[in-house]
């Protein structure tokens, strides 16, 4: 079996997500709200795929610095959160005009490696328009190598944040 064929047999059916979305809503995610402009669709209106991924980015960030991780100020200090896994389920387009949430949370901390959570989701929670996961890992931007550990100050944050 191909690592494809083991991936989509990981990714569970719309209808199963949608229901653990559902359940999610009493978790704590982060919420973060879009609008679709111009800029981010094609000629037909249509959101371009790539758009979700700088969305999940932004509200990743606008996460941490809601518990009082500047990303900016973690790189000056020479960490750095790059993307090492993606996974991504794509529901139903959003279109030019269009308002969302972008619903972001931490599902698993082991390590220097942390795995986030995304749901987008229309405003009135009626449509889920994305799924999404992604891993990140602690990476010394000098050295260029993976952490031995988060930075204190990181983990005690992500810590409460999954409180």
């Amino acid at each position: 079996m191909s690592e494809t064929t083991d991936l989509r047999a990981q990714i569970p059916s719309t209808s199963a997500i949608e229901k653990l979305s559902y359940q999610a809503m009493s978790a704590n995610w982060f919420e973060y709200p879009i609008v679709v402009y111009p800029h981010h669709t094609d000629y037909g209106g249509i959101v371009w795929h790539g758009a979700y991924l700088t969305w999940m980015e932004e509200a990743r960030v606008a996460c941490l610095k809601s518990i009082g991780i500047d990303f900016a100020d973690l790189v000056a200090m020479g960490c750095d959160l790059p993307v090492v896994d993606l996974s991504v389920r794509y529901h139903r387009a959003l279109k030019m005009g269009e308002s969302a949430i972008v619903k972001t949370r931490t599902i698993d901390m082991e390590g220097v490696r942390i795995v986030w959570e995304y749901e987008i989701q229309s405003v009135d929670r009626d449509v889920v328009y994305l799924t999404g996961m992604v891993t990140l890992v602690a990476v010394d931007r000098e050295k260029g190598k993976i952490m031995r550990q988060l930075p204190t100050t990181v983990k005690d944050a992500l810590v409460k944040l999954r409180e």
